[in-house]
């Protein structure tokens, strides 16, 4: 690798399906495709280079389902949306520890928004050889955080890693009776998840919060967005918590820790974990990197009256 420094909760829950379907299809922003540059951070054992994977446009109400129409804008402005919706990062941690090269998380491939999906370019850019990738961590298994676990031929894109991913994220998803136990508009995210778990089922570890992926890198309990949602903690410096989806936006969900989130399968038990997360995180001072948070995603979060701030690291 090179030394570059690398719900309105009226809506249905297939209502808020299809306005994201809708906005993977037509795109409603084009931000940039590949990283100008990278943010490389020293913690402690672990040498982290934040790789993009480009961006996705979430609809305005997932994004934010509990405000009103007029209370929304000032938010999606700031976010560079506008009323119908607006984009996000997706901030992949790329981690060297020993002769460890891993992933939290593989981005979309061609399985989610044509303007995501950029990792693969982005690791190339880095020098970064996909046969080097020794581990690859899913904080869940939605299409944007595990859909670029096959190449285009079908083939595996980290041909030599072991994969990770909590038990209850593989119970939920894996489960043969799935469709006739869940709501339809989950079925097409299962049909992902399953795409994407069973093609790694040999090289796959099951983990449980509490467990460590190699010392020092700690499996977190962030269960509601999905229900084996896992964030990582690594140790040193002060820790890190790589927070996956526990809160999507750095700006909506700092500021309102109380708002829920559209596409969290679980929406009250989201929102304890968030809570929770950023409780901690700022009573301990904890460095944060954020999935969808603005490039590079790193900061921390400072109490603000009833919420929360985001400060850029």
């Amino acid at each position: 690798m090179s030394d570059k420094a690398i719900p309105d909760l009226s809506l249905t829950r297939r209502e808020v399906v299809a306005l994201a379907v809708s906005a993977a299809a037509v795109g409603l922003f084009a931000p940039t495709a590949l990283a100008a540059d990278f943010r490389r951070v020293k913690h402690g054992k672990f040498d982290i280079t934040v790789v993009s994977d480009g961006s996705l446009t979430l609809p305005a109400a997932v994004l934010l389902p509990d405000p009103t129409p007029a209370e929304r804008q000032p938010l999606l402005s700031r976010l560079g949306g506008n009323a119908e919706g607006a984009p996000v990062s997706a901030n992949i941690p790329l981690i060297r520890y020993g002769s460890d090269l891993i992933l939290v998380d593989n981005g979309s491939g061609s399985n989610f928004q044509s303007t995501a999906g950029r990792l693969a370019a982005n690791l190339s850019i880095l020098g970064v050889d996909p046969a080097d990738i020794t581990k690859v961590v899913f904080t869940h298994a939605h299409p944007d955080h595990s859909g670029a676990t096959t190449a285009r031929g079908g083939e595996l894109r980290y041909p030599n890693a072991h994969y990770f991913v909590s038990q209850a994220e593989w119970d939920f998803w894996t489960d043969k009776n799935f469709e006739a136990k869940r709501p339809e508009a989950l079925h097409g995210f299962a049909r992902g998840a399953q795409r994407d778990l069973f093609v790694i089922r040999n090289r796959l570890e099951l983990v449980n919060p509490g467990e460590e992926i190699v010392p020092g890198m700690l499996v977190l309990d962030t269960a509601g967005h999905t229900p084996g949602h896992i964030s990582i903690e690594l140790a040193g410096d002060g820790n890190l918590l790589i927070t996956g989806d526990a809160c999507t936006s750095e700006v909506i969900f700092f500021e309102h820790p109380a708002w829920h989130f559209g596409f969290d399968t679980d929406a009250e038990t989201a929102l304890k974990s968030r809570q929770m997360l950023l409780d901690r995180a700022a009573s301990e001072k904890i460095r944060m990197l954020g999935y969808h948070w603005a490039y590079p995603g790193i900061g921390y979060a400072e109490r603000r009256g009833s919420g929360y701030a985001f400060v850029k690291a």
